[in-house]
């Protein structure tokens, strides 16, 4: 089994590195690769996917994506054989920070044209089981987008990790959602988020239900 690792828009394979490891010392393989996330379109990006995964890795696999990954990877379908997602604050119901800097020629520029589509939303669900991982950490000074974001209101007044809203990280099926106080940027990082995607990885959900703990005592029976 090995665990395929997507980064975000803009960024590259390092951003997950340290979550990368703490999955290897957990027992799995992994995989990564920087994909051309400001180059090309959505559904173009999911076609390269499919292309260097199938010529490098051999199934079954999992994915962990942080961002627009859990987008591309709902654009891959069922063209690799995955068997579990996890989804690290991923913009499911389409981005409003997107829509609202469509028009912004810095952007465009920026992201390219997958900045542009990662507004819309409506994608296809999952092909697999699928676990999501919202931050709640809001505006902060490690996650410098927050800032912009901020002054010119592109959020709306709800839960959000300085970057996506709670609730747009719901926009698909899943199995299983947990949250982590903490920013977009840096939510890969955070040793909640390490632990809840092992937990995932390895048993296809976020609680263990032995975490629970009764709220009161049973009454005796005779």
């Amino acid at each position: 089994m090995t665990v395929i690792f997507l980064h975000g828009l803009g960024r590259s394979k390092r951003s997950l590195n340290r979550l990368r490891r703490a999955v290897a010392a957990a027992g799995f393989d992994t995989w990564a690769c920087t994909y051309p996330s400001t180059r090309l379109e959505l559904p173009a990006i999911a076609d390269w996917l499919v292309e260097h995964v199938t010529a490098e890795v051999e199934g079954p696999l999992m994915v962990v994506t942080h961002s627009m990954g859990g987008v591309v990877i709902r654009h891959v379908g069922d063209r690799l054989p995955i068997e579990r997602i996890v989804m690290l604050a991923p913009p499911n119901g389409g981005s409003a920070v997107a829509r609202g800097m469509a028009n912004w020629s810095i952007f465009k520029r920026l992201y390219g044209p997958a900045g542009q589509g990662v507004g819309a939303g409506g994608w296809p669900d999952p092909a697999a089981p699928t676990g999501i991982i919202a931050g709640t950490g809001g505006v902060s000074w490690t996650n410098p987008p927050s800032w912009v974001i901020r002054l010119f209101k592109l959020l709306p007044a709800e839960p959000h990790d300085g970057t996506v809203t709670v609730a747009e990280t719901r926009g698909c099926a899943h199995v299983d959602f947990a949250t982590v106080a903490t920013g977009h940027s840096w939510l890969m990082n955070h040793p909640r988020t390490r632990a809840l995607v092992i937990r995932f990885l390895s048993e296809g959900r976020f609680e263990d239900p032995m975490d629970k703990q009764p709220t009161e005592e049973a009454p005796c029976v005779d």
